[in-house]
């Protein structure tokens, strides 16, 4: 059977590739087709204990049994397009949306209030001119946009669920974005205020943990992939020492 493999960030660089087509011996799992790309990648190992996999826009376990045609993903820690729009209803802007175009704070603002807010939280994710020491000149944000959009939703619902607000847009700029551009906006409306911020803080937080979104960080010098956070408990990342 074959699948194909999607390489991002700084696995793509060390793959040399974006994509590939892999023919696996059936039945399979993804630790198998995993110790076949340590083989072939030997730097490979040295992100253990630090990258996930998702099969299909879902992340996966070692153990997740592979079938021919699946799509699998090795995902570097994250940080923090193409038009795909989710959520909302009939009618109604879509609550998270993936773009390449720069956002307008004062639009998204105007979408999301409503009568019965007390307060409209808003966090404003901004390119600033330095980091690690060093002046920035622009920053590139990739993504797995498919998983990233679903990863979204899942992000919106889950603050909708938990939280007691009304409405939350989540919009994650892609591309190269200059200094003082926004790369992603948040804005949570509830009849309080604690609820608005509470949410809006939880949800940029897992963001950064758990979408599949990274960013390269260009300076006068070089160029580097900004080093993601650890992705949380629930999400199966390789060990330490996986086995070739």
């Amino acid at each position: 059977m074959q699948v194909r493999v999607v390489y991002f960030g700084v696995l793509r660089d060390l793959a040399g590739r974006e994509q590939e087509a892999v023919e696996l011996n059936a039945p399979a799992r993804l630790a198998d087709l995993y110790a076949g790309l340590q083989q072939r990648l030997p730097g490979l190992e040295k992100f253990a204990g630090s990258i996930a996999l998702s099969v299909n826009y879902e992340y996966a376990t070692l153990e997740t049994l592979l079938h021919d045609g699946d799509e699998v993903a090795l995902l570097p820690p994250v940080s923090g397009g193409s038009g795909t729009d989710s959520g909302g209803a009939e009618g109604m802007p879509p609550r998270t949306r993936i773009v390449r175009e720069p956002l307008d704070c004062e639009r998204i603002m105007g979408e999301i209030k409503a009568p019965d807010d007390g307060a409209v939280v808003l966090f404003d994710g901004i390119v600033r001119n330095h980091s690690r020491g060093r002046r920035t000149l622009y920053l590139e944000y990739s993504g797995y946009e498919p998983m990233a959009t679903a990863e979204l939703e899942r992000l919106a619902q889950s603050a909708l669920a938990t939280y007691p607000v009304r409405d939350v847009r989540i919009i994650h700029r892609l591309g190269r974005l200059e200094i003082g551009e926004t790369s992603v906006l948040i804005a949570v409306a509830a009849a309080h205020r604690a609820a608005a911020f509470d949410a809006a803080r939880w949800i940029i937080d897992t963001l950064k943990k758990t979408v599949p979104i990274w960013k390269k960080e260009y300076f006068a010098d070089g160029a580097v992939w900004a080093d993601g956070e650890p992705f949380p408990p629930e999400i199966s990342v390789l060990p330490q020492g996986t086995s070739k």
